[in-house]
C-alpha cells in the first residue's frame, strides 16, 4: 500500500467521521478516483472491522459506532532500553 493510499483511507475516514461524504459518486469526485475505487476503499475499511453505513436522508457514509480508522506503527521498547 501507497503514502497515497494511505493518504486516501484518511481523508474517507475523515470525511465518515463528519459525515460529508457525499454520495459515492460526490466522494468519488471530492477525492479525484473512480467510483469502483471509493468502493474497494470502503469494502477494505469494512473488512478491518469499521461499521460504515449509508444514510439515505443526509446522503453520506457515517459510522454506526463512536470511532476512527487508524493505521499507525507502534514501536516496541526493548527490555534493555527499560535497564536504562
Amino acid at each position: 500500500m501507497t503514502r497515497d493510499a494511505l493518504s486516501r483511507l484518511q481523508r474517507i475516514d475523515y470525511l465518515i467521521q463528519i459525515k460529508g461524504t457525499g454520495t459515492p459518486a460526490q466522494l468519488a469526485q471530492k477525492l479525484g478516483m473512480s467510483k469502483r475505487s471509493i468502493f474497494d476503499y470502503l469494502n477494505l475499511m469494512k473488512e478491518f472491522g469499521a461499521p460504515i453505513k449509508f444514510c439515505n436522508f443526509r446522503q453520506s457514509y457515517y459510522y454506526d459506532e463512536d470511532g476512527s480508522f487508524k493505521i499507525t506503527f507502534a514501536f516496541k521498547r526493548s527490555m534493555s532500553e527499560y535497564a536504562k
